[in-house]
């Protein structure tokens, strides 16, 4: 009967006119329409359900004819997980129907929650058909649900039956309240489950596909009876049931054998004693479906003309298919109503909740809707269970704290513990279960959520320690251009010329850098800054040990030789001098400038501990300044040696005793100094205000013992700043030995005279004794600049400083000038 092709030739009487099924509405079920489908395919009928939802009958290529007029579950499953996720719960059970609508459901569901980092605690199936599963099934799986005691929330997809037969149980387990039900529309709203298990079903969220009243549905059917409808061949069976009467005359039925009462006729229905089904709005869209789309093709295939044309006989179902799915009408509830691209209704959806309104009245509330793939919930509506507006935990385990990492439950995926991360780590930024350290220079927030950068630490120049170091090395700086100041305005008295002046010009200007080092040393660390640095540390000391070596070694070489031969040294003038302190000096430049090239001058970041940013010089990590200092520090080595050596040279004629105070007391310094620089590595300011103290003191000590004697006579007592006071006392003595008291004019002036011996051998032994001292101040003033008197056993000459120096002839290989051993 369904088929339309043309089987007039195999029908016996050719004449009967051929009823041909055009479309089916139907059928309510999912499996049923499955089933149903599979057979209007093979003769291409289009079909239109009104409830079944099932989302494998959005395959278009196994139900190309296939249409309904309610949504798919696959937005129904949309909207569940979109109101897990609303409720916050990450850890839910699921109980399913064992059928084409449960299991397809579960499917999306199970794909859906894992997408959004949702893990399933549980996961039942129910057994579809009420009666075949007894009470223990249900008891079964609530226990199960029990087992998981953190996962609140359960999601049910399932009809109305079985849900009921799992509320019960969940009576009989003593779990009422334990679980917050979301649920499908297979049992939204029905009074079989809620009935009876008001307590257990309470709280409970479901979706239902949103429908309206059928205008006027009610009154017309409220209006039927036996008698006026009598073309639906069920309706007695129905008001059979309904009154539980038997009709007279009806036919006899398993189901009203057991009715003893007749049915009088006068029953009525009313709107107290009639359920009306809530969603009748997708039955008439459904009807209505097919009219639009008979009216569309006879419009266009007959052109409006009454009564079928030979176009629409039979009714092609591909053709009637094209209209069925463009049509777009108002349906009698008011919606607009249009097929999706699968051949779908329309995708919404109300959702309801089951909330105690007042002690002991329970009501299906309707607290939101979701529109196209958009959930809007009225929270403030929402109640699980009176007096508790908070919605349930449904959680295996709470979020970790911040700073914490989570270690996971093996075999779950939602279930860990949390544990600290340790002092210097934060969480992993992308990996919650792993903690990370922080860089070095930074250290974790207090929450041990980001790591904040360490502030710089280097010696402030507003700081205690760099103004102690820049005022003493302001105090030298001062103190050595008044030194300066005094041997310039003094340049040509005899303390001045004998001390050297050319050399103690170069010594003071490298006490001076030695004081101008400490500003370097507090500046904020920079490559520039710390090339300064690197240079200047080891530069300055080498200019003033330089120059104290080229002091020393003259005075030694030049008594040295004294005590050999009358002969004057090489290399002692003042250019010699000067060459060779400049050699000297060169050397350090030398090693300077390789080292600056083998690894420049950086200012960078260190990190001695955890708790520590230190800005400093490259040099400043590994101790590479002993670099700059090991060549000053061989000279100093040397210099001591010198002095030491000279310790007995008659003070007058050198300043070896000054310049061997100065060395011992620079060796304690620097001794002193070593072991409190690299005892103080994470103290940067104590460490830099050591080096520059030390060095400060270093240049202090050299001007306190060589200059400050030259000062005394020069300042304090300028009546010994004569050639005279020049001479040792004990040299003096013996002039006035060998001449006796027969000359007292003479005595006067033997503070200044060395008598020689009248004969070569009597000269040799003083000379061997008393060294050629003048050439000391000789090659300071370059013999005065004056030209050498000549030799007469009779002539007296004026000397320098207005004294008359007498000559004695000792009739050997000629005169010895008394100023030649000034």
């Amino acid at each position: 009967s369904i088929s339309n092709i043309d089987g007039a030739e195999y029908s016996c009487n050719k004449t009967q006119v051929r009823k041909v099924i055009s479309g089916v509405v139907g059928a309510a079920s999912s499996v049923t329409s499955i089933q149903v489908a599979n057979l209007l395919r093979l003769f291409k009928i289009p079909q239109v359900s009104f409830f079944s939802t099932s989302p494998e009958l959005s395959n278009k290529q196994r139900f190309e004819y296939f249409t309904r007029t309610i949504p798919s579950d696959h937005y129904q499953v949309k909207a569940m997980v979109d109101i897990v996720i609303r409720m916050s719960w990450s850890y839910v059970s699921i109980i399913y129907e064992e059928s084409n609508y449960g299991i397809k459901a579960f499917e999306e569901l199970e794909e859906l929650l894992s997408f959004h980092n949702i893990c399933i605690a549980v996961k039942e199936k129910l057994v579809k058909d009420s009666g075949v599963a007894d009470e223990s099934a249900y008891d079964n799986i609530v226990q199960k649900l029990l087992t998981k005691p953190r996962a609140r929330g359960a999601i049910v997809f399932g009809s109305d039956q079985e849900v009921a037969g799992v509320m019960r149980a969940v009576r009989r387990s003593n779990a009422t309240g334990s679980f917050s039900w979301i649920g499908s529309d297979g049992w939204s709203a029905r009074n079989l489950v809620s009935d009876g298990n008001e307590a257990e079903v309470e709280g409970t969220l479901s979706v239902q596909p949103q429908a309206n009243p059928v205008i006027g549905f009610e009154e017309y059917f409220l209006g039927l009876n036996v008698e006026n409808n009598k073309r639906n061949p069920w309706f007695v069976e129905f008001w059979e049931h309904h009154f539980q009467c038997r009709y007279p005359n009806s036919s006899r039925t398993p189901y009203n054998q057991k009715y003893t009462k007749l049915c009088t006729g006068t029953e009525k229905l009313t709107k107290q004693n009639t359920v009306f089904e809530n969603q009748l709005q997708f039955v008439s869209d459904a009807v209505m479906a097919f009219g639009y789309a008979i009216r569309d093709m006879h419009l266009e295939l007959c052109n409006g003309r009454p009564g079928l044309c030979d176009a629409m006989k039979p009714t092609k179902g591909t053709e009637l298919l094209k209209y069925l799915k463009k049509v777009e009408f108002e349906g009698l509830s008011g919606d607009r109503f249009h097929f999706d691209h699968n051949g779908d209704g329309p995708a919404r959806y109300n959702i309801i909740h089951f909330k105690q309104v007042t002690p002991g009245n329970y009501q299906w509330v309707r607290v939101g809707e979701y529109m196209e793939g958009e959930l809007r919930l009225n929270m403030t509506e929402i109640q699980f269970k009176l007096g508790h507006p908070k919605p349930p935990e449904s959680v295996c385990s709470l979020p970790c704290d911040l700073g914490q990492a989570k270690k996971y439950v093996e075999g779950e995926s939602c279930c860990w513990h949390c544990f600290n991360c340790t002092q210097y780590q934060i969480r992993h930024p992308t990996d919650p279960t792993q903690c990370t350290g922080c860089p070095l220079g930074t250290v974790p927030d207090p929450l041990h959520v980001r790591c904040v950068e360490i502030p710089e630490e280097y010696l402030q120049p507003d700081s205690g320690w760099a103004i102690g170091a820049m005022a003493l090395g302001s105090t030298g700086i001062l103190i050595t251009l008044f030194v300066c100041g005094v041997f310039i305005r003094h340049n040509d008295t005899p303390v001045v010329r004998a001390s050297g002046r050319e050399l103690s010009y170069v010594l003071l200007a490298g006490i001076l850098m030695c004081y101008c080092v400490t500003y370097a040393l507090v500046l904020r660390p920079s490559d520039l800054v710390c090339g300064i640095q690197r240079f200047g540390a080891g530069f300055c000391f080498t200019v003033v040990y330089a120059a104290l070596l080229t002091k020393t070694n003259r005075i030694s070489r030049i008594f040295n030789a004294g005590k050999r031969s009358a002969k004057r040294p090489s290399f002692i003038s003042p250019r010699s001098q000067l060459i060779i302190c400049s050699g000297l000096i060169g050397v350090q430049v030398l090693i300077n400038g390789v080292w600056m090239v083998i690894s420049p001058a950086r200012a960078i970041h260190h990190y001695p501990t955890r708790e520590d940013n230190l800005l400093v010089c490259s040099s400043y990590i590994d101790a590479s300044y002993m670099i700059a200092f090991t060549y000053p520090i061989l000279l100093i080595v040397v210099c001591t040696i010198y002095a030491i050596l000279t310790r007995k040279i008659p003070e007058a004629f050198n300043e070896s005793k000054h310049i061997g105070f100065t060395m011992y007391t620079t060796c304690v310094i620097w001794l002193a100094f070593v072991p409190l620089y690299f005892g103080t590595a994470n103290h940067v300011a104590l460490r830099i205000t050591s080096m520059s103290v030390t060095i400060s003191l270093s240049a202090s000590v050299t001007v306190a013992c060589l200059f400050s004697p030259k000062l005394y006579i020069i300042l304090i007592r300028p009546e010994r700043n004569v050639r005279q006071s020049m001479m040792p006392m004990r040299y003096s003595a013996i002039n006035k030995s060998t001449t006796g008291t027969a000359n007292s004019g003479a005595g006067s002036m033997m503070a200044a005279v060395m008598v020689t011996a009248a004969t070569c051998n009597q000269k040799n032994q003083i000379q061997k004794h008393v060294p050629p001292a003048d050439i000391i101040e000789r090659d300071e003033t370059e013999l005065s600049d004056k030209p050498e008197m000549k030799d007469t056993s009779t002539q007296t000459n004026p000397t320098m400083n207005g004294s008359d120096s007498p000559k004695v002839n000792n009739n050997c290989n000629g005169p010895i000038q008394m100023k030649d051993v000034l």
